[in-house]
């Protein structure tokens, strides 16, 4: 758990050394009470841990509180106001630069009440603090302790930014089963204010409460503003580039790289704050999506006037939208001519001020090269240089099909596969990229199928058995890219063979789920209603499919949700040649209920349109199936050739097919190999 780093000041540090000095009126530097407070973690010195841990966070949010702080008063006492006049601007100039580093090292020093460079950490350390690491220390040593409240708090902090972490999961399951813990423990000990009131906002937006969702979504506008300029404000700090570079650069040149490394990451300020902690996919068009809802949300409950003048900070972003120039030609009508609709000033400051830097950040990179990923997507086109357009369109391109609706992907011709019929479409199942077949499969294939099941569960399978499932997957396959993507290859990215049977016992009341409700390319988050596509995710993944085997059991329907896992909006029952297939994203929320009765065996399948991700084995696989096709061919020539001729060992056996799945060629039989061999086992897997 420890960095390596941490582990040297640890030993630097000493046994007897104590870092934390109550009442001294100084600051202590957060990177060593951490140090200390680990070592104490490590010695089982619990009380003195928790104690150590606990000043490393507030020494750690007091520094940034501090930084901020000095950066916003020195920028009042030592601004730039006024033109910096020939011939003197360069001496001007640099008196500035001068006062305003004069005063952020008088105001630091006063405030933390130690020189300022003792409290510049490390990067590991800094990472450390920005995902939370102290509080995974610092829950152990408060439980250790018996404080179960606050150790549950500690958790949870930990938790929210680090959601995939194994060991803090089942410590917060564990937690949650334990006697006494109050619910209100479960709670973000650095929570951002404009999150909570983002995610009402939106949901009261969602179910038409637009007057309580405007006085949500403007706090969370105004709060994450303020998040924005502290967030430019540390960006003046110490810079690390990671490198040592043999000569060092020239007076401009080293003033010039400095200064476009802080625009970038005052650029970048935007993704962070549009970032939920535990996330690493930023919420798109944030500071725009507040304006675009507060104008429908006004403009619903009667403030024109209000909803104007979103509409027209709205087109700040995005000059030339269609639709909100037809509103905004309507309130004009409503509201009569003289009446002014105009942006608002702080969202006016905002743009001037972001394509200012822009301006100069791609000016840097035409003439200083270098790289800049603009983080919005609405930065007009004539701002970026003409060497750069092409790069800039491309990847605007890619998000835009990245984020492109799905429902505008269901416009496709007739479906003409002989005999299937579209038994429920996307409107019948409440949803987008939904579609249920019946009849894909007959009552003999589905019982030949699940024959494999049961050959593979008892433990021989041999290559005939395995070519119905690659057949019956192929044959899905095509009937879903004749759907969803005629004229794109769909590619398998994994086929799975799956059966589930109902536990013993008592099954009366029973509500859970054999699969829990998921999507299938994104990570998905019920209470920030949104579907994260990034690791561990399968992102590659285009389009779903269940094609099911037999409907002799009890339970086991498929369902479909809203993105809140909640809210159900079609199911399915299970039945011999029934293919279910979607499309993979958050818009297809879905779970399966658990089986009660029986046995339930249906062939999973998930597809992608990027031949990188296909599926390497199933390729694998179809070549040894077309290998024991020719070697039975050539075993039935020589049969016909040598007809007459004594062969008392019979037959030649078929060819078996390798244990699990087919891995590569050096895994096929050779000639010679075969006398007395027995076909290998193929495992069903029991999981879905």
């Amino acid at each position: 758990m420890a960095s390596l780093l941490l582990l040297l000041l640890l030993a630097l540090s000493g046994p007897g050394t104590s870092l934390f000095s109550p009442g001294s009126g100084r600051l202590l530097p957060y990177d060593l009470l951490y140090a200390d407070g680990v070592r104490a973690y490590f010695a089982r010195d619990w009380p003195r841990a928790a104690e150590l841990l606990q000043r490393a966070l507030h020494s750690y949010s007091q520094l940034l509180v501090a930084r901020r702080g000095c950066q916003g008063r020195c920028r009042e006492e030592a601004g730039f106001a006024g033109p910096l006049a020939a011939p003197s601007w360069e001496t001007r100039f640099f008196d500035r630069i001068l006062q305003r580093a004069e005063c952020l090292g008088e105001c630091l020093g006063r405030r933390l009440g130690s020189e300022p460079s003792l409290h510049r950490a490390s990067r590991e350390i800094q990472e450390d603090f920005e995902q939370r690491e102290p509080y995974n220390y610092l829950q152990v040593a408060l439980f250790q302790l018996k404080k179960l409240d606050e150790a549950v708090s500690a958790a949870h902090t930990f938790f929210v930014a680090n959601p995939q972490h194994l060991q803090m999961r089942e410590d917060m399951e564990k937690y949650q089963r334990m006697a006494g813990v109050k619910l209100e423990s479960f709670r973000d000990l650095q929570a951002t204010l404009y999150w909570e009131a983002y995610e009402t906002g939106v949901q009261q937006y969602n179910v038409e409460e637009y007057l309580q969702a405007a006085v949500k979504l403007e706090e969370s506008l105004e709060e994450v503003l303020l998040a924005l300029e502290d967030c430019r404000a540390l960006c003046e700090g110490p810079q690390e580039d990671g490198t040592e570079e043999e000569m060092q650069p020239g007076l401009y040149e080293a003033i010039t790289a400095h200064y476009i490394q802080v625009l970038k990451c005052r650029q970048h300020c935007v993704l962070e704050v549009a970032t939920k902690p535990g996330r690493v996919s930023a919420t798109d068009d944030f500071i725009p999506s507040h304006l675009d809802l507060l104008q429908f949300a006004y403009d619903q409950v009667g403030n024109q006037a209000l909803a104007a003048e979103c509409a027209a900070s709205y087109l700040l972003f995005y000059p030339s939208d269609e639709l909100t120039l037809e509103k905004m030609k309507r309130y004009q009508a409503e509201l009569g001519e003289e009446a002014s609709m105009t942006a608002r000033e702080n969202i006016q400051r905002y743009v001037q001020r972001s394509l200012m830097e822009k301006k100069l950040i791609y000016y840097a990179v035409e003439h200083l090269g270098g790289t800049f990923n603009d983080p919005d997507p609405w930065t007009p086109d004539e701002l970026i240089p003409g060497s750069l357009k092409q790069k800039h369109r491309e990847n605007r391109e890619k998000q835009r099909l990245e984020n492109l609706d799905v429902g505008e992907q269901e416009q496709r011709g007739p479906f003409t596969f002989e005999g299937i019929t579209v038994a429920m479409d996307s409107h019948q199942l409440n949803g987008s990229q939904r579609v249920v077949f019946d009849r894909v499969l007959t009552d003999s294939e589905c019982k030949d199928i699940l024959r494999l099941a049961k050959l593979a569960q008892d433990g021989i399978v041999n290559w005939r058995d395995a070519t119905l499932l690659l057949h019956a997957s192929e044959k899905s396959r095509k009937i879903v890219e004749s759907y969803f993507t005629p004229g794109k290859r769909l590619h398998f990215s994994f086929t799975h063979l799956v059966c589930r049977t109902a536990v013993e016992g008592d099954q009366d009341g029973r509500m859970d789920l054999s699969h829990p409700v998921h999507a299938d390319n994104c990570l998905l988050d019920p209470e920030g209603k949104e579907c994260w596509r990034e690791p561990p995710a399968y992102m590659y993944r285009d389009f779903s499919g269940i094609l099911y085997l037999n409907d002799d059991f009890h339970g086991g329907d498929l369902f479909f949700t809203e993105v809140d896992a909640v809210t159900v909006t079609a199911q399915v029952r299970p039945k011999c040649g029934k293919l279910v297939a979607f499309s993979s994203g958050r818009e297809n929320p879905h779970g399966i209920w658990a089986v009660t009765h029986g046995r339930r065996c249906a062939i999973a399948l998930w597809y992608t349109l990027s031949p990188e991700h296909a599926e390497q084995e199933r390729m694998e696989a179809e070549d040894l199936m077309r290998q024991g096709d020719m070697e039975q061919e050539l075993s039935h020539t020589d049969v016909e050739e040598h007809m007459g001729t004594d062969h008392s060992g019979g037959a030649s056996p078929e060819p078996p097919v390798p244990k699990g799945r087919a891995r590569s060629t050096s895994q096929r039989r050779t000639s010679g190999s075969e006398s007395g061999q027995q076909p290998q086992k193929l495992r069903a897997r029991d999981e879905f």
